[in-house]
């Protein structure tokens, strides 16, 4: 050789130091060029003892490529290659429309299920005292379902990509996701609990101009305590859910999320009837039971903050996570607004138990899909990366719901869901004459198409908020789901009302409703 050879040391294990071969020297088995014999060759014609070691990018490449699943967020401490790993977790995107539907139909029918147990409550409670007296309860319905499913979704949007991309793999790993995520799930529905109360005071003053300090104490009591337990049993239900998944070999995204909403909406409104019903029992001879009840719920909120900020898995979320559920809160408090402007006309009687069922159905379709894009994109880097199949603007219907890859074809099946599902749902509540309603060819054909357009917007929107969450360096499993729901709600209630008063123009109604 012409040039000396470089070298460098490196300190072994044993102690022993040995001279390393530059990584440009040694061309990879990849690009078919190996080293001759005298390329090792010292000036004066010996050998040189050369110690090749692996490079770990390129280790690190060959297990991003064979499992897409590699973390941006690790740390380069993380690429050693320890043999203290977990199993290499499979790819879930392997999936056919068959397979996708199967997963899919079992959850999303229990979790229909749920929004009509939850519907057929709500046209239950609606006749009590407190519903007919302080009627800004009407107003916090949507708002605390909508961000019940925002957070116990959201909860389950973040652990299902995190068990699906190996972060849950070990037992210490699944305690620090279970700890802070728990926490930080408390401390959002306390905050957002609060904030809706005052945004139902609001609402519920801007039109008439009355106003009750004794029922706004009862209205914050109430959500405080309501977000609260709800968060808490929900989340616990929702991390066996996901445990379970994976032993199961079912993809966590499929079933996490319609369970979530399924119980989240069941749960929450009882609680909310129940312990609205028994504040209100005591506000004339222990009106102090009330402000006791929203402090110390609030006073825990310092130990919750603790325990979240020194999760590093949560903290991120615990700083930027609050834009999406204080907007999304709002969105969901407007239909409530709806709601509560309609519940009590008997014109349109059947609100009150439909309202959550379409609702309900809307947002848990479109929260698998924005699950599922999200685990899709964690796959292919970390947000703020732009691969080739992240669209930079918005797409096209075609792209969303036409084109070949396993997005796409996630859409078809979930659309194609809404229609036998609904008719199940409207047979069982037309089954237990809930909603004093019966079933019309007319009104059937006005739901549907209500519940189809919900649905088709919320696909769509979906697709491209997800993507344009990921450029803009968010996270969509903390950014889109409270949106997109919260929309759903919006979208739903409006088109539901909408429909009901068509319904009552066209004179369908007038032999349909009951006393």
């Amino acid at each position: 050789m012409t040039s000396k050879l470089e070298q460098k040391e490196t300190p072994q294990a044993n102690g022993a130091v040995l001279p390393i071969v530059p990584g440009d020297c040694l061309a990879s088995p990849e690009r078919g060029q190996r080293p001759e014999p005298s390329d090792f060759l010292g000036p004066d014609g010996t050998g040189v003892e050369v110690v090749v070691l692996e490079s770990r990018a390129n280790a690190k490449g060959v297990r991003e490529e064979d499992a897409l699943l590699e973390n941006g967020s690790q740390s380069n401490e993380s690429d050693d290659t320890s043999t203290d790993r977990g199993p290499e977790p499979s790819s879930p995107l392997k999936e056919t429309s068959f397979s996708i539907g199967l997963q899919v139909l079992f959850p999303f029918l229990l979790a229909g299920f749920g929004t009509v147990a939850a519907g057929m409550v709500l046209d239950i409670v609606q006749h009590w005292d407190v519903f007919k007296y302080v009627t800004e309860v009407f107003i916090l319905v949507p708002a605390l379902l909508g961000l019940k499913g925002n957070l116990e979704m959201t909860l389950a949007s973040r652990l299902s990509t995190a068990a699906n991309i190996g972060q849950m793999d070990t037992p210490k790993e699944l305690w620090k996701m279970i700890t802070g995520n728990m926490a930080l799930i408390q401390v959002q529905a306390t905050v957002v609990g609060f904030l809706a109360s005052i945004a139902a005071v609001v609402f519920g003053w801007i039109p008439d101009g009355h106003f009750s300090i004794d029922h706004a104490v009862l209205l914050c009591a109430s959500s405080v305590a309501t977000a609260f337990i709800a968060s808490l049993v929900l989340g616990m239900i929702m991390i066996g859910v996901i445990i379970g998944s994976r032993k199961m070999g079912i993809n966590p995204d499929n079933v996490a999320t319609p369970i979530a909403a399924s119980l989240g909406d069941l749960i929450t409104l009882a609680l909310l009837s129940g312990i609205s019903w028994g504040l209100y029992k005591e506000l004339e001879s222990k009106a102090y039971v009330n402000p006791l009840v929203c402090a110390f719920f609030i006073s825990l909120l310092p130990i919750w903050i603790v325990i979240a900020k020194r999760n590093s898995a949560t903290r991120e979320v615990l700083y930027s996570g609050w834009e999406p559920v204080i907007i999304a809160m709002a969105i969901s408090s407007v239909g409530g607004l709806i709601l509560d402007r309609t519940v009590s006309d008997p014109n349109f009687a059947g609100m009150a138990v439909f309202t959550p069922v379409i609702n309900g159905v809307g947002g848990n379709l479109v929260a698998v899909q924005a699950s599922r894009i999200s685990t899709y994109l964690h796959m292919s880097g970390v947000p703020g990366d732009s691969p080739e199949t992240t669209p930079r603007k918005c797409p096209s219907p075609c792209s969303t719901f036409f084109s070949s890859d396993v997005n796409s074809r996630s859409a078809r099946v979930l659309f194609l869901l809404v229609v036998p599902g609904h008719l199940v749902f409207l047979y069982t509540i037309s089954s237990m004459q809930g909603g004093h309603t019966t079933l019309t060819l007319i009104f059937i054909v006005f739901y549907m198409t209500a519940a189809l357009l919900q649905v088709l917007i919320l696909l769509y929107i979906a697709d491209w908020m997800v993507h344009w969450m990921w450029g803009r360096d968010l996270d969509p499993d903390n950014f889109s789901i409270p949106y997109l729901t919260a929309l759903g709600d919006l979208i739903g209630t409006g088109l539901l009302a909408l429909s009901f008063h068509v319904l009552w123009l066209i004179g369908d109604r007038d032999s349909d409703v009951g006393d």
